[in-house]
Parts: structure tokens; C-alpha cells; sequence
């Protein structure tokens, strides 16, 4: 992921707007560093989070390690209505704290 991906420059607005940051990265993987406050869900077990995710009615900004896997989650959110945006590495997101 690059700094000109185009999601990126509605980080800041997306966590104005009180938006989740949701990581899904493996569960070692986020021991090791994550965004504080974050809501961690595997990316295998997205799916089966939907409703609790789409229960908290707010927008939703994913992050993994390189952006690839929260690319697939934002794609997932976004196929049941719930307005996400990939945030890329979870350090880029972190960075607009």
C-alpha cells in the first residue's frame, strides 16, 4: 500500500466521524503492536462478526500488516452495507491519532 492510495486521505475524516478501527491481523500479530482502542477480529472470522460489527453503526476503517488483508475485510463490509475504508498497515492508521 502506498501513501497515495486514495482511502487514505479520508483517515482523519472517518476517525473524526467516530469510526471503528478494526484490525485483522492474526492474533500474534497483534499482541506484537496494534492501534490503541482498536477492535481486533481475525480476518478468517470476519464473516461470522458481521452482525456485531454492523450493530455498532459507525464507519468502519480496517488495518492489518501490509493492507492487503484489510482490503479483503473492507471489500467484506462493504458487501453487507457497512460503510468501511481500508486504512492499510495498522501503523499508518495510528499515525492519524
Amino acid at each position: 500500500m502506498s501513501q497515495n492510495n486514495l482511502e487514505f486521505k479520508h483517515i482523519k475524516q472517518y476517525l473524526n466521524s467516530q469510526a471503528i478501527v478494526l484490525d485483522v491481523r492474526t492474533d500474534a500479530e497483534y499482541v506484537e503492536g496494534h492501534v490503541k482502542n482498536s477492535v481486533h477480529v481475525v480476518l478468517d472470522e470476519l464473516e461470522e462478526n458481521i452482525a456485531q460489527l454492523k450493530a455498532l453503526k459507525k464507519p468502519i476503517i480496517t488495518c492489518c500488516r501490509s493492507g492487503a488483508r484489510s482490503e479483503h475485510a473492507k471489500d467484506l463490509l462493504l458487501k453487507y452495507d457497512i460503510d468501511a475504508i481500508n486504512g492499510g498497515p495498522w501503523q499508518n492508521v495510528e499515525s492519524y491519532l
